[in-house]
């Protein structure tokens, strides 16, 4: 299988190491820093803007086009540059080639489910998306699955749950404290490849929305309590929601960001055979955890 990964970073760079023993990938950044990385993740680099129709044509033809650029971090116009116009740029790009993917992965995320006041959410829950940038992301998702679809081709879109792993797992936000209130979705790394891998080995999920969280949503106050134990520290502080809005002038997007709050549900991936290598926190920070009681690393890089 030949498999083009565009806007190959975090995530990306997993998948593609993964992926190259057995099938010939490409990964794809916009900086030659972040085409150096590719090359020493062991597999194929190539220096092009995803939004950018001819940089895309130095790209090989490809099997599977998994679209995993970032607008890092920035507002919501700038998602939409990336998740909107360069997805459908890389969608029209490729599938308008004489030998085209026969399937396009989106990687979006699962803050397009908006709030739920704690309940679970599934793939069958309607997407209620509840600030400008999480908007944009639900019509990526549309993109992915009917612009491709035009072509012939099929999309898949992977809900990653929240990231973390080496060099994010941010040790010092839950030891440190304060820690506000909610739930928290999480899925490792190595996890968020495996399963996109996974997908595409398999050829599964065809069409289809799939959450990519592990199997345990926690409330964050249990989870630093935890984080702390282990560290062999004391407890944080807690703080409501309200106990935080109250102490800072927050935006109306921070504000919505806060009080929206779900659990996702990973039983469709269980279904389809994922195995996870990380099913929870307590797996997923233990490298972290160690590191930190080895010599006091606050990240766990």
């Amino acid at each position: 299988m030949r498999v083009a990964i565009l806007g190959c970073g975090y995530v990306g760079l997993e998948l593609g190491r993964r992926l190259a023993a057995d099938h010939d990938v490409v990964g794809v950044r916009r900086s030659k820093d972040g085409v150096e990385r590719i090359d020493a993740a062991g597999f194929s680099g190539v220096q092009a803007d995803v939004t950018d129709a001819d940089a895309l044509e130095a790209v090989p033809d490809a099997d599977a086009v998994v679209f995993a650029a970032s607008s890092g971090g920035r507002g919501a116009e700038a998602a939409r540059e990336v998740y909107v116009d360069g997805l459908t740029t890389a969608i029209d790009h490729f599938c308008g080639r004489a030998d085209q993917p026969d399937r396009v992965v989106y990687t979006s995320s699962t803050g397009v489910y908006g709030d739920h006041g704690g309940d679970w959410v599934d793939e069958s829950t309607p997407i209620e998306p509840t600030t400008p940038k999480t908007e944009v992301l639900a019509e990526a998702e549309r993109i992915a699955l009917e612009r491709s679809a035009e072509y012939g081709a099929e999309g898949t879109v992977a809900r990653y749950a929240g990231l973390y792993g080496p060099d994010r797992y941010r040790l010092s936000r839950y030891v440190d404290g304060p820690v506000t209130e909610g739930y928290l979705n999480m899925i490792h790394r190595d996890d968020a490849a495996g399963a996109v891998g996974y997908l595409l080995e398999s050829d599964r999920a065809r069409g289809e929305a799939m959450n990519v969280v592990d199997d345990e949503p926690v409330d964050k106050w249990a989870f630093a309590d935890w984080l702390a134990e282990q560290c062999e520290e004391p407890e944080p502080q807690k703080r409501t929601i309200e106990d935080r809005l109250a102490a800072e002038d927050l935006s109306e997007t921070v504000e919505r960001r806060l009080r929206t709050s779900k659990r996702v549900s990973n039983e469709r991936l269980r279904e389809l055979g994922y195995e996870f290598e990380y099913p929870t926190f307590r797996e997923g920070y233990r490298a972290a955890v160690d590191a930190y009681l080895g010599d006091g690393d606050r990240e766990g890089e």
